[in-house]
């Protein structure tokens, strides 16, 4: 049986970004801290962190955020850049305020650049993290692009056998399988993660991608439902669907 971690109250909710320890001791003075019910004022105290703290545990009166571990689902729009630091819109911009002061840090799992819209994911569970975006695991990401010429016909053999070398890269691609949509739409799923390496591989064939959406991860597959901009917190089926479906 996996042994629940514990934590002091005010290291959890400081790590969760609600404040200082002293922030938080005079949060619980006042009875702003509430546990199963009852007014915690003693915020040295040693809990359980279980998934269902949230539902347990009120903050000034509102549920506590999700506990450390969470994974969260985005279906990024364009013109968002998935860094902490650059200018203009972040992808941690959509997230609540109190996110980004979180320690560990919540971070992309992989990146999609400026122009890429789609799948997204952000954690603040660093082995998680590394284990998707590792080679080893070959977790498959398929996207759907939009090109600026007709495909010819020798793009899916040629990515199919793997063995492409990117311009300015030494070590050959691994096989990915190419899927026609339209004479200028394609589906595409590749098992690494390289810089901008579905726009270099298109380019490396003569043509140029006009625009390119992330339509799965893994076993992962972004609903319709789901507008840009929006995001959801996975559970722990679809976070083993990640693998699962790879």
């Amino acid at each position: 049986m996996k042994k629940v971690p514990t934590s002091r109250v005010d290291k959890l909710l400081g790590s969760m970004g609600y404040g200082s320890r002293t922030e938080i001791a005079r949060l619980g003075k006042v009875g702003g801290i509430v546990l199963d019910g009852a007014d915690l004022t003693d915020v040295s105290k040693r809990i359980p962190v279980t998934p269902d703290l949230p539902s347990r545990m009120e903050i000034d009166g509102e549920p506590l955020d999700p506990v450390p571990g969470l994974v969260i689902l985005l279906n990024k729009p364009l013109g968002m850049t998935c860094s902490h630091k650059e200018d203009g819109a972040l992808v941690y911009d959509v997230l609540p305020e109190r996110w980004r002061r979180r320690d560990p840090a919540v971070s992309t799992i992989g990146r999609l650049d400026k122009q890429t819209s789609g799948l997204l994911l952000l954690t603040d569970d660093g082995d998680l993290l590394h284990r998707v975006i590792s080679p080893k695991k070959h977790v498959a990401k398929v996207y759907r692009a939009t090109l600026a010429r007709p495909l010819v016909g020798t793009e899916g053999p040629l990515f199919e056998q793997g063995g492409l070398v990117l311009e300015g890269e030494d070590k050959p691609l691994a096989p990915a399988h190419l899927e026609v949509l339209s004479p200028t739409e394609a589906r595409l799923t590749v098992t690494e993660g390289r810089y901008h390496m579905v726009r270099r591989m298109f380019a490396a064939v003569g043509n140029h991608v006009e625009a390119l959406h992330r339509e799965r991860l893994g076993g992962l597959t972004l609903r319709d439902d789901l507008p840009p901009g929006e995001w959801r917190l996975l559970d722990q089926a679809e976070i083993d669907a990640i693998f699962g479906g790879s």
